[in-house]
């Protein structure tokens, strides 16, 4: 099963269950099943040899009914529009389950920004914002960083949009702080899977401090994460990324790997523990197996191979519908994406809204009024769970669809 028809899988797969869940009529499934508007676009971009490189963008604009939308801007190789459909799709429920004004959008370039210079890198940034800057705008399309993207693309985003339209910050998030973004938003999402894993610890009765948990992927999310996890006390003793891993069951120093991928850019190599693979480390006795990289990584062929005792998606979509009912069967729960990797989004809201109001937060202020926010979704998550004996995924699924649908219903056809 590849990737993309994983995430566009899991968003039809876990919508009808909740729209049964809820007794959603025929008409306003199909109102909130098809995407609002759909861009596809041919990026050129003249390379640093003298030749032109066409490259395909996307942005997809799921639903708008609770705002401007909302999504990250992804470069990878896998990037088509199926892919980026199922993850505006999940970006919809995710800003409705964390109660945030927005709906949900996605795009990005099928391209490897690896692969690019730096001049390669800011010349397609900048003519795929040109091609669909017609979409955009602070209450319209709100963009922020994905895989392949950072706060550097997001300010060349910014700055292209700004040169047709005059200096607007609040047309992209996950900016850098010297152009208007908002403290504390690199290590939101990490931060955000820490304080939801954290509550989910407690309620379900699973160890913490001296637990064990194994990452796949030490890109933003996975690296902060994995700092996050470790000051917590909880023994992180395995970690990937495309290239290797580590695995040292006493645990690996956070601090010391986060010294060595800056120097050599990946995980591999690392001294402190022995080389494992992404395959070994899904297979690893833990107590938190945590994919935080790509979607469809835990599948039907290895889901009955686990030996986690919880499941965090820090990753959008790394469980297919069949492994989670294979999890499910065998009494191992998911903390699903949506609800799990949501920080992000939620200090992206918060950087949107310092921009309309031209103003600063504190670093203090951000990260408390994120561990708020995500601490009341999942305990609003949670509630459903036990009133209706779903799991953590449907019960999410199902209180972002009620919110989003009783949106539809007020503003009318």
């Amino acid at each position: 099963m590849t990737r993309q028809f994983a995430v566009g899988d899991i968003a039809t797969n876990q919508f009808e269950h909740a729209a049964d869940l809820l007794g959603l009529s025929e008409s306003m499934r199909r109102r909130l099943s098809v995407p609002f508007r759909e861009f596809t676009v041919q990026v050129p971009v003249l390379m640093d040899d003298g030749r032109v490189e066409v490259f395909v963008g996307h942005r997809v604009q799921h639903n708008g009914a609770r705002g401007p939308t909302k999504g990250g801007i992804r470069y990878h190789p896998s990037v088509d529009l199926v892919e980026t459909r199922g993850l505006a799709t999940l970006m919809t429920w995710k800003t409705a389950l964390l109660d945030l004004p927005f709906g949900g959008a996605k795009g990005g370039v099928g391209v490897d920004p690896r692969l690019l210079s730096r001049n390669e890198l800011e010349r397609l940034t900048r003519k795929f914002t040109e091609r669909i800057a017609l979409a955009l705008g602070p209450y319209r399309d709100i963009p922020a960083p994905d895989l392949g993207t950072n706060a550097q693309v997001m300010a060349w985003l910014l700055d292209e949009y700004s040169s047709k339209r005059g200096y607007s910050p609040a047309i992209v998030t996950g900016k850098p702080v010297s152009l208007g973004g908002s403290l504390g938003r690199e290590e939101a999402t990490g931060r955000g899977v820490m304080l939801v894993m954290r509550e989910a610890a407690r309620d379900l009765e699973l160890p913490w401090q001296g637990a064990t948990a194994a990452i796949q992927g030490f890109g933003n999310v996975g690296s902060h994460l994995a700092m996050f996890l470790h000051e917590e006390g909880v023994r992180v003793i395995a970690i990937t990324d495309a290239e290797g891993g580590v695995y040292n069951p006493a645990g690996i120093d956070v601090p010391a790997l986060r010294e060595h991928v800056q120097r050599t850019g990946t995980v591999a190599g690392f001294a402190g523990g022995d080389p494992i693979t992404n395959e070994e480390l899904f297979r690893l006795e833990c107590d938190y197996l945590i994919p935080a990289a790509l979607g469809g990584v835990i599948t039907r062929d290895n889901a009955h191979d686990l030996r986690c005792r919880m499941v965090v998606e820090a990753a959008n979509g790394p469980t297919t519908p069949i492994a989670e009912k294979i999890l499910d069967e065998r009494r191992i729960p998911v903390l699903p994406d949506f609800l799990a990797n949501a920080g992000g989004v939620v200090v992206s809201y918060f950087e949107w809204t310092q921009n309309l109001q031209q103003l600063r937060w504190e670093l203090e202020q951000v990260n408390e009024s994120l561990e708020r926010k995500m601490i009341a979704a999942y305990r609003t998550v949670l509630s459903l769970v036990r009133e209706r004996s779903v799991s953590l995924r449907t019960a999410a699924y199902a209180i972002a669809l009620g919110r989003v649908a009783e949106a539809e219903e007020m503003r009318g056809l």
